[in-house]
């Protein structure tokens, strides 16, 4: 009869080769997969937005243009989904850059703007396209648009002085 500690020599003496071939065997597949990376081509192709104005001339419409209901709809989820805290409270600039102005980096079409909010930008722009509904990035974006027309809701309040400038 045999005892437990034969059993445990024989186990690990029948059992070590093909332990070690299966290591040997992911060590090896290990290295191919790292030279196959290693090796693979570089794309020339830019990943994500390009600055600039479009260069694949689609362009889609917004929905909401000029309806004055859905501007201020956008408007208030400007406000609600805290757009204001790095935009300002009416778009004119913050911790993130103006909006009431023409010059745009990503383009100030409808699909831009739209692209510009669902996907977000580098530098702290969060995409909400996947937090939002469409209709609400349109929304958003045709109250946008709207900043400096005479369809802005709720424009800033132009009575006030400007802050005297500093010497």
């Amino acid at each position: 009869m045999c005892s437990a500690s034969d059993r445990r020599r024989a186990l690990l003496r029948w059992s070590a080769p093909f332990l070690l071939c299966a290591l040997a065997s992911a060590c090896e597949n290990g290295k191919h997969e790292s030279m196959a990376l290693a090796e693979a081509p570089v794309s020339d192709r830019p990943v994500g937005p390009i600055p600039g104005p479009q260069r694949d001339g689609g362009s889609i419409d917004n929905p909401y243009a000029g309806d004055p209901i859905a501007l201020n709809q956008g408007r208030q989820y400007f406000l609600r989904y805290n757009c204001a805290g790095c935009h300002g409270d009416h778009a004119g600039g913050g911790m993130g850059p103006s909006l009431r102005d023409g010059d745009w980096i990503y383009g100030g079409s409808d699909s831009a703007v739209f692209a510009s909010i669902a996907e977000g930008r580098a530098h702290g722009m969060p995409a909400w396209g996947t937090k939002l509904p469409a209709d609400v990035v349109w929304k958003l974006a045709a109250y946008v648009k709207s900043l400096r027309t005479d369809q802005e809701p709720s424009p800033p309040d132009q009575t006030i002085p400007p802050p005297p400038k500093m010497p």
